[in-house]
């Protein structure tokens, strides 16, 4: 295990005695040396992550948070955070898409010309939100398969490895409860955050702004310009996440393709994601 400082993750005493002294003699595979950090990219970040805590309590907890490296229960932590992507998208993620709406009451409404039954009619919304289920489990999991199978599946190798890259997770009270990655891109001097995931049993407790603070940080200390990231996610507290660390909302679109997808035309009528960039600049080039 490797920990950073505890005031690279919340200024406060986060880790327990017994963990501080355990890491603090481990080098720390993400976390270069102390390197010249430009004032004005230190203050973004300090405002982007306001801290969790003092005195080691808070959101968190009062034996607090440890950010660290990965161990084999964060794909658990992935897994899960993606499973609950299928019914989202399904059903709640209905609202973000109008014409979706508009073209299902029109085959409802088609349905009452055709036959005369209201029986029928109102079965039409039921099977149609049945198939958004069906569509929406397919796709997801042959988007977790890949993922599984590629960065999920050798961490070491994609995120502890190379350059500019790392993957943490949050430890509380012992038991991981939250991961976070950071992956470089060289071409632009950026940052992307992904990943990232909590355990629905420890939600609301400042573990995931913990996590995008070390990304913030991990950015900061290795002098990127900025952090960016991209979503689908459905629910609006993941939205304001981004927002309250400091990430600017760039655009979104409706025809992103996610891994796994077919672009059939069931697919297209039955499955829908909207793709939302953020982006956090750090300091100008």
């Amino acid at each position: 295990w490797h920990c950073g400082p505890p005031d690279m993750v919340c200024g406060t005493k986060i880790v327990p005695a017994e963990d501080l002294r355990r890491c603090r003699g481990q080098e720390d595979r993400c976390s270069p040396g102390p390197r010249h950090v430009p004032a004005a990219a230190a203050r973004r970040a300090g405002r982007a992550a306001p801290r969790v805590g003092a005195g080691g309590t808070g959101p968190a907890g009062e034996r607090g948070v440890c950010i660290r490296e990965f161990q084999e229960a964060a794909r658990r932590i992935f897994y899960d955070g993606i499973m609950e992507r299928i019914p989202n998208t399904a059903f709640r993620g209905l609202r973000q898409h109008p014409r979706t709406q508009l073209l299902y009451a029109l085959l409802a409404a088609l349905c009452f010309a055709v036959t005369r039954s209201l029986l029928l009619t109102c079965l039409v919304p039921a099977g149609l939100l049945g198939l958004r289920y069906y569509y929406s489990r397919k796709v997801i999991l042959a988007y977790l398969d890949c993922a599984l199978h590629t960065d999920m599946a050798d961490i070491e190798q994609y995120y502890m490895k190379p350059p500019g890259s790392c993957f943490w997770v949050a430890v509380l009270d012992g038991n991981v409860v939250g991961i976070v990655a950071a992956r470089a891109h060289e071409e632009d001097n950026t940052v992307e955050l992904l990943r990232m995931s909590v355990d629905s049993r420890f939600r609301g407790k400042g573990i995931a702004k913990a996590l995008g603070r070390r990304v913030l940080e991990f950015a900061v200390v290795h002098n990127y310009s900025a952090v960016v990231l991209g979503t689908t996610a459905v629910k609006v507290a993941a939205h304001k996440l981004y927002e309250s660390l400091g990430f600017r909302h760039m655009g979104a679109s409706d025809h992103y393709v996610l891994p796994g997808m077919t672009l059939s035309l069931a697919e297209r009528l039955f499955f829908q994601v909207r793709y939302h960039r953020y982006r956090l600049q750090l300091r100008e080039e």
